[in-house]
């Protein structure tokens, strides 16, 4: 055989041997495809795979009516007077300060940030459950060192020759992932998310419950607090005209220097207890400036003239003891955070299992920038990959166990939380029942004392008694009258901590400030986030 024949045969079995190897590439191309394809289309079928526990609402026995509950009206107790209960006082001034608490508390506004914190929180447990991807760049110019042997002359050895090459390289193009959540790992934190956002919007409802009781009941006892105030000025301008008529007599020699100081003490014990009083109404007036997120005394002109106290009709709102779990709103704020650690277990359970993931790459790679979009510099890569963590000494098991340890007190915060519930109701009920009478007990004794100032005096006047028996008479009067103030004041107070404990006024439609205020927080969680769905 010739050299041409030879050549020949050489370059033939070059063409068959590059034809195999391209096709044994793109075979193992094919398969790598399909085996992807393959754990796509799984995906599918797991995606209703979720391991760890399934959220369950605890369950607690409630009695069937509260031990104070008493037949009330039919009005009383519906869901619109729950939302509004502060209207059922019929007070405008009391109605204005919820609508501008409402507008201007910086506890509210405290806690719907914390919501849109935990929405964007909530944005980052999404994320996971979709690709990443990501634009690559760069250039490098290096330098390194190669040796050569140049062969001598004769009778010489051969001599190392050192050159130095420099060399660019540029490189575009980019490389995205994308995480399987074949076991729900994922989701489970989506769940958790959901929770936890859950629970912050029942924050907020809850800090509603709480500012507009706080607003009712330092507005009733301001009002109260005016009342006595008023009493005691009255009580006081009394005792002033008994003492100046108890001198005078003094002065005709009809009674002794007793009676006169009898009649001093008296004067000056209860202008004693004005300024007190008045330094409890200005507090209460910088209270409620506080409430409505203002300075402490950008209330005083609008409150100081007095006002009465603001009272509703002795009735009980109507109300039966399991729709405390529907209504409180931190009662669904506790049975969130259950939800949410029952979730969590499931996320730390993922652990246990292998993660499979689709990593892909693309781009172009050059040594010169003139030939980096050229179809010769193009490179690329996919493929799975899996990543199974087979031994940890333990710490994934731990952290299981601590997530359901988590979930445990979970439940027990909630269940302390349902009896706080009661205890609240119940303890307002039966408040309210016994000052109802304690108020009537003390009319009557209003009625009486009155009688018995008139009739004391009338027998000093005519000198048949002693002054002692006058002074005796105003005392049991201004302490009724003071009292029976205070009782209307109590019942007003209990009636509103009443409603407090029924969960009443978190409703967001039940005034135009809070419709206001939860359009604006809406409108601030629409995010494109927020369009993902749970799978």
């Amino acid at each position: 055989m010739n050299s041409d024949d030879r050549e020949k045969t050489l370059l033939m079995r070059s063409h068959h041997r590059g034809q195999d190897l391209l096709q044994s590439v793109i075979q193992r191309r094919i398969r790598v495809c399909g085996w992807a394809i393959g754990l796509l289309l799984s995906l599918g079928l797991l995606s209703s795979c979720m391991i760890g526990p399934n959220f369950q609402r605890p369950q607690m026995d409630m009695p069937d009516q509260y031990q104070s509950a008493r037949p009330a009206p039919p009005s009383i107790g519906a869901e619109k007077e729950l939302a509004r209960w502060w209207e059922v006082f019929g007070d405008p001034v009391l109605i204005s300060l919820v609508n501008r608490a409402v507008e201007g508390s910086l506890d509210l506004k405290l806690a719907e940030a914390r919501i849109l914190q935990a929405r964007a929180v909530r944005g980052e447990a999404v994320s996971g459950i979709g690709p990443t991807a990501n634009d690559t760049g760069s250039f490098s110019r290096s330098q390194s060192q190669t040796r050569t042997l140049e062969s001598g002359t004769a009778g010489t050895a051969p001599e190392a020759k050192t050159e130095s090459v420099i060399a660019n390289q540029y490189h575009t193009g980019f490389d995205a992932s994308w995480e399987l959540d074949f076991f729900g790992g994922v989701r489970r934190g989506i769940e958790a998310a959901n929770a936890d956002l859950e629970s912050s919007i029942e924050s907020r409802r809850d800090v509603i419950v709480t500012l507009t009781a706080e607003v009712a009941r330092n507005y009733i006892n301001l009002r109260t607090y005016q009342q006595r105030i008023a009493i005691s000025r009255q009580n006081l301008g009394a005792q002033k005209h008994s003492a100046e008529l108890t001198r005078q007599r003094f002065q005709c020699g009809f009674v002794s220097g007793l009676d006169v100081a009898g009649a001093e003490v008296q004067v000056a014990t209860t202008a004693a207890e004005v300024p007190l009083l008045e330094a409890s109404e200005r507090q209460t007036i910088h209270k409620l400036g506080i409430l409505l997120g203002s300075n402490p005394g950008a209330l005083m002109q609008e409150l100081s003239p007095a006002l009465d106290i603001p009272f509703a009709p002795p009735s009980a709102p109507k109300a039966v003891p399991s729709e405390l779990l529907r209504r409180r709103p931190d009662i669904r704020k506790a049975e969130a955070k259950i939800h949410a650690e029952t979730a969590r277990i499931g996320v730390a359970t993922s652990d246990l299992y292998p993660k499979f993931n689709i990593t892909g790459s693309a781009g172009y790679q050059s040594v010169s920038a003139s030939s980096l979009f050229n179809q010769d510099s193009l490179i690329w890569s996919f493929g799975p990959s899996v990543n199974w963590k087979l031994f940890s000494s333990g710490y994934t098991r731990s952290k299981i166990e601590v997530q359901k340890t988590l979930k445990e007190q979970s439940v027990i915060v909630y269940r302390q939380t349902v009896l706080s519930a009661l205890l609240e109701v119940e303890d307002a009920l039966i408040s309210l029942e016994k000052e109802e009478e304690h108020r009537k007990a003390l009319n009557d004794a209003v009625n009486s004392s009155r009688k018995a100032v008139e009739l004391a005096t009338q027998l000093y006047s005519e000198g048949h008694t002693d002054y002692i028996n006058v002074l005796q008479a105003q005392r049991s009067l201004y302490a009724a009258e003071d009292a029976f103030v205070q009782s209307t004041g109590a019942i007003s107070t209990h009636l509103a901590a009443l409603y407090k404990a029924l969960g009443g006024g978190w409703d967001a439609a039940s005034t135009p400030a809070m419709m206001k205020r939860s359009a604006g927080i809406s409108k601030r969680m629409t995010t494109p986030v927020g369009k993902w769905r749970m799978p």
